[in-house]
């Protein structure tokens, strides 16, 4: 395809301002957050010995301007062209997220998480397992290993307020001081999130040195680094922004960075596989009490029980039969990013899992945006990870990788008598 005229360039920049303008006021975890106050009397009902169902109430929204308008967009947008056909995926996002949201707290609001994050028993790619297989998988490896593992784990607490300032220290040094600002904040439900200038923790915890080096290699060299890489890009700003349809790669490349790093242990597979059960469970008529036993049965405290069980729960009825899906992607999309690496490594495409770091895209948009990157209208990466920077090191873990899956485990059974 010839490079983009000045004229194409700047009709789809003009497009990609109204999208960002469009989805402005469009936040889906903060729209289906639980105040502080639900876990407080949660608790202290369990405490007093009554298990009680959360009482939440949403404030339903109305998008139906903001879905008007991202119409308008996709059809306006050539899907004859790269950037044409980005656009018209991404509002289509946005579209599904806008109908999600405005049927928050009601059941409807299922079908829409599933439509954009997917379910437990969705089949991974190259293969017929699911990633409720794989959940079942990691968590029996977690359990029946954690007992032998107890002796090397890191129990050193890291106060909230320390944890920040090591942060901030880390993230100064990569992206220069002042670029990512590290706070702690009292409201949030996961131990971190990560916008392009921001990095919040959670405050009221305490961390290990794994929770740290999970934080910056999540956090700070993945989110932070590709929203600050989609704020540089010269037409489309919204790759600055993760949209539903890319949440499944944003997500899996984080922990992808987790794993390439070192700094995934057991104990955040099993995190991680029992929210996946947790859905499935939820979607299968468990209800919120339900779920909260499951997590606690299986080693959580009552606090980390909540928060895992509120999460599951965000923007539906705690009665179960309806979960929030969003946390399906971790998994799927670890395997999903660990195979195109696989894929890319083998076939000498290392330039594709760089531009991956340029924005906020999914997996199909560095393959369908190539020529974009050859004319220049998406421009390469400032920033990439550390561990992306050392691209021996990468090659020979992808290139172990590749070759050990070759081996069969039944042709060495001999070692099951040790």
């Amino acid at each position: 395809m010839s490079a983009a005229s000045s004229a194409e360039l700047a009709h789809y920049a003009a497009l990609d301002k109204r999208l960002v303008e469009a989805v402005r006021g469009m936040h889906v975890l903060g729209a289906v957050a639980w105040p502080a106050r639900v876990e407080r009397k949660f608790l202290e009902n369990l405490g007093n010995g009554r298990e009680a169902l959360p009482k939440i109430e949403y404030a339903c929204p109305d998008f139906s301007a903001q879905r008007a308008e991202l119409d308008q967009i996709a059809n306006l947008a050539d899907a004859a062209h790269p950037l044409g056909a980005y656009l018209q995926r991404s509002a289509q996002s946005w579209n599904l997220a806008a109908s999600m949201l405005e049927a928050i707290g009601r059941p409807a609001f299922t079908a829409c998480s599933i439509a954009l994050y997917g379910k437990p028993d969705d089949a991974l790619p190259g293969g017929s397992h699911t990633n409720l297989d794989a959940a079942k998988y990691f968590l029996s490896i977690a359990e029946k290993l954690g007992d032998g593992l107890g002796a090397d784990a890191d129990d050193r607490a890291i106060s909230a307020p320390r944890l920040r300032d090591e942060v901030q220290r880390e993230v100064d040094a990569f992206f220069g001081a002042g670029v990512v600002k590290v706070e702690l904040d009292d409201q949030l439900t996961a131990k971190a999130a990560a916008g392009a200038a921001r990095i919040r923790i959670r405050a009221s915890t305490s961390f290990n040195e794994y929770d740290r080096n999970q934080l910056l290699a999540h956090e700070a060299f993945v989110h932070s680094l590709t929203a600050l890489n989609g704020r540089a890009q010269p037409v489309l700003q919204s790759l600055s922004r993760t949209s539903p349809r890319v949440t499944a790669t944003q997500e899996g490349l984080a922990v992808f960075a987790e794993l390439m790093s070192g700094s995934i242990d057991i104990a955040r597979l099993k995190r991680i596989s029992l929210r996946i059960l947790a859905i499935e469970m939820a979607l299968q008529g468990a209800d919120f009490i339900e779920v909260f036993r499951y997590f606690r049965e299986h080693g959580q405290s009552e606090n980390d029980s909540f928060t895992s069980t509120q999460r599951v729960f965000r923007g539906v009825p705690p009665g179960g039969g309806a979960a929030f899906t969003k946390d399906n992607v971790y998994l799927a999309g670890l395997l999903t990013v660990h195979t195109f690496f696989r894929w890319a490594f083998k076939r000498r495409r290392l330039d594709l899992l760089r531009n991956l770091f340029a924005g906020k895209f999914a997996l199909e948009d560095v393959i369908a945006l190539k020529p974009c990157f050859a004319d220049g209208s998406i421009i390469a990466p400032k920033y990439v990870p550390p561990w992306l920077q050392q691209s021996h090191g990468l090659a020979g873990k992808l290139a172990f990788s590749l070759f050990a899956n070759r081996i069969r485990m039944g042709r060495i059974g001999d070692w099951d008598s040790a």
